[in-house]
């Protein structure tokens, strides 16, 4: 038998991991432990090498083996040693959804980490991220910078309502740069709600809300008016495109000055508003909120700086029914939503965001 690292050696790469080989003969059993807790491995079909997973830097290892030749007689090969320490560690800072957060079906997970991965890097890092799901799903990873890394189901198929999604991102010794590890695993749990899919037409000004694919409300509703065009773009209009909620607030204070507008310019469309239960679905301030003021447009005109104005009733009990994550889609507007205005990533066609990417493949996460 051969045990790599062997023992004595100080500076073990971590992502190498512990390999065991053996020669005229088959691996009975192996066993490598840190400060007394096993690390797991995976044996060979053929039970000649056994391989563990990427190793916590600056540990130290302990490692035992036993081997049985073709005539029984078996033999013990041990070996100790210790990782490489890391002055520049890699870890998650940030994950969305939070721990044990409730969620909509159309839900992304984000995660941020503390470094900048190189391209050449993002595919080790990637193999080590898990998605689980007690209801399975096809989804994929898509890169939107060198510091985070996105997933998503596949358009259309969003995740099955009233389930338990899971990530695990094993990067103790995973190797992001020269120098660079990860020094712990991260895990998070969170749940999926009940399916939550809204459709307001700019056309029709109305907005239909299924529950669980079941029509519950309907509402006539006001969406962007139009008018003003800024570098191509008639920034009062409604993006249409699969919006996802982003967050709630019962009371949220909405001006022009985000567009250059100072709010008491009121002949080029200054505002300055306070307006209840509003649900945020871009990062561009579009809501769906109440609209106390526009009775007379609900239904029959657009009169909105680009949100969807409804009822205040109805807006209401969207409010309190909305989970971050939930699908709202707008349709009949002629200004397009883009793939990266908030979490609208289901913009981008499947194939591009598979290509997005480091390993270039689809998930399955049951």
């Amino acid at each position: 038998m051969t045990i790599t690292p062997g023992t004595g050696t100080q500076k073990a790469l971590p992502d190498q991991g512990v390999v065991v080989k053996v020669g005229n003969g088959t691996l009975e059993q192996v066993r490598v432990t840190a400060k007394g807790r096993p690390v797991s491995g995976e044996m060979s079909s053929d039970k000649t090498t056994w391989k563990s997973r990427t190793l916590v830097p600056g540990a130290a290892y302990e490692v035992s083996a036993v081997a049985r030749n073709p005539k029984g007689k078996t033999t013990t090969a041990t070996s100790s040693f210790r990782t490489l320490k890391t002055s520049s560690p890699l870890r998650v800072v940030d994950m969305v959804p939070m721990s044990g957060e409730k969620v909509g079906v159309g839900m992304p997970i984000t995660l941020t980490f503390n470094r900048s991965i190189a391209d050449r890097d993002k595919r080790a890092v990637e193999r080590a991220l898990e998605v689980k799901s007690t209801k399975p799903a096809t989804g994929a990873w898509f890169w939107v910078g060198d510091t985070q890394v996105i997933f998503r189901t596949k358009n259309d198929e969003y995740w099955e309502p009233n389930q338990t999604v899971s990530l695990r991102a094993r990067l103790a010794g995973v190797r992001a740069g020269k120098g660079v590890y990860g020094t712990a695993d991260f895990g998070r749990r969170f749940k999926i709600g009940d399916s939550h899919i809204s459709v307001a037409s700019t056309k029709t000004k109305k907005m239909i809300v299924k529950v669980n694919g079941k029509t519950v409300k309907k509402t006539g509703i006001s969406a962007g008016k139009g008018g003003r065009v800024v570098n191509g773009v008639d920034t009062y209009l409604t993006t249409s495109g699969v919006h996802l909620t982003m967050s709630k607030h019962r009371v949220e204070r909405m001006t022009s000055q985000w567009m250059g507008v100072d709010p008491k310019d009121k002949a080029n469309g200054g505002y300055d508003l306070l307006l209840p239960h509003a649900v945020r679905i871009s990062s561009t301030g579009e809501y769906v909120h109440a609209s106390p003021d526009r009775y007379w447009a609900f239904g029959n005109t657009n009169a909105s700086h680009g949100c969807v104005n409804a009822p205040p009733p109805f807006a209401e009990w969207f409010y309190n029914l909305s989970y971050r994550g939930d699908v709202v889609i707008v349709t009949g507007s002629k200004r397009s939503l883009p793939w990266n205005n908030g979490w609208s990533y289901y913009e981008m066609s499947w194939s591009r965001w598979v290509k997005g990417g480091a390993l270039d493949r689809e998930v399955t996460t049951g």
